[in-house]
């Protein structure tokens, strides 16, 4: 074997570990962002139980432990019984009624930490391995920082239900959701940047207008997920429970209040109509967004992301119908909870594709020229 040879051998073994490193990073994130996805759901139970409240302290380390006797069982049942929602939804409620919504909630914080613990401790590994890309570390670095903020405003959630409310504020809950959404996202985009290998190409890159189309369709996914939890945290899917009409009503009558800009954040016509509008919204951005692609010899995992979002779009759309017809039955409404972060995943994935999928075509950057001009 000659020199040359040799040296050929070591550089393909060094590629092809570096590809291993960069692959277990890659599943490594996908986990994660499977935790987040379950994370999301639990949450939602917790929201449908009218669980979160139960666990009226926030303990970060000794909270990961539940009332081992009956003696810490009464301590924790105690002090829900002095908060407002006690008072007003759950007087008189026995111990055992009091224990299941308890783990609900201490089932989402326990989700929480383990989260902490898979993203944390592989991610010193990688970084100590040296198996991250260059600059990767400092973004992974963020997203747990992000995590760690997200525990705290969890709590800052929960805090504003525990003296003059029998609910979380909406505004906080919404804050909640969206950052759990947001980190959701940088996780899929990361484990879809480490993915080594260079795919089979089967078409051209995206035209300047499916390049525009595929953020503008993530950012009304993530608004729809604000309007939802706006929804949800004024318990507006209660009213209203009929579909296509609002009770026979378009616009329903009660949309506004006084001042009206509050219309948009606390009234609960308002907050619904305006989570049906964004749906139809978002559906529109997908079915064009699935023409544009299909008229274009574009690369198959931008034509095929595109039509797995649209359908992902159409099921979401039904399974809230669904929800909302049926009062917001718990499973109903886990599933559309769930399915809405499907459908934002979709959308991340598709936006990953537009960046990354199909070969330049000679023209390509001249056309984008023209099409900013």
């Amino acid at each position: 074997m000659t020199m040359m040879q040799l040296a050929d051998n070591r550089q393909a073994m060094a590629a092809e570990e570096r590809d291993g490193g960069r692959r277990a990073v890659s599943v490594w994130l996908w986990i994660v962002a499977a935790l987040v996805f379950a994370m999301v759901v639990v949450g939602g139970a917790t929201r449908l139980t009218e669980s979160g409240l139960s666990i009226t302290e926030w303990q970060p380390l000794l909270g990961a432990i539940p009332p081992l006797n009956e003696a810490d069982w009464m301590s924790a049942f105690d002090k829900y019984k002095q908060i407002p929602q006690y008072h007003a939804l759950n007087q008189g409620m026995t111990l055992d009624e009091f224990k299941f919504i308890y783990y609900w909630e201490w089932s989402h914080r326990l989700l929480g930490r383990a989260i902490g613990v898979v993203f944390a401790l592989p991610f010193l590994y990688f970084w100590w391995t040296r198996k991250l890309k260059r600059g990767t570390g400092m973004k992974f670095l963020g997203i747990l920082a992000l995590g760690g903020l997200q525990g705290f405003i969890g709590w800052y959630m929960v805090s504003s239900g525990l003296s003059e409310r029998i609910e979380v504020s909406q505004y906080r809950l919404a804050l909640h959701l969206t950052t759990a959404f947001m980190i959701l996202g940088l996780l899929v985009w990361a484990a879809l940047e480490e993915w080594p290998g260079v795919p089979r190409v089967t078409g051209e890159v995206a035209t300047p207008v499916i390049r525009r189309m595929a953020p503008l369709i993530v950012t009304a996914v993530l608004v729809q997920v604000v309007l939802g939890a706006f929804v949800a945290g004024l318990r507006a899917g209660y009213i209203y429970n009929t579909w296509p009409s609002m009770n026979g009503q378009f616009v329903p009558s009660d949309y506004w209040l006084k001042p009206a800009y509050l219309s948009f954040f606390e009234s609960h016509a308002a907050t619904q109509f305006n989570h049906r509008m964004m749906a139809y919204f978002v559906a529109f951005l997908s079915f064009l967004q699935i023409w544009l692609t299909s008229r274009s010899p574009v690369d198959d995992r931008i034509r095929l992301t595109a039509q797995w979002l649209g359908a992902a779009v159409v099921m979401q759309i039904a399974l809230g119908i669904f929800t909302l017809l049926s009062h917001v039955r718990l499973d109903l409404g886990l599933m559309h909870q769930g399915g809405g972060a499907v459908v934002f995943v979709l959308a991340v994935v598709h936006l990953h594709a537009t960046r990354r999928a199909g070969i330049v075509p000679r023209d390509f950057y001249a056309s984008r020229g023209r099409a900013s001009a």
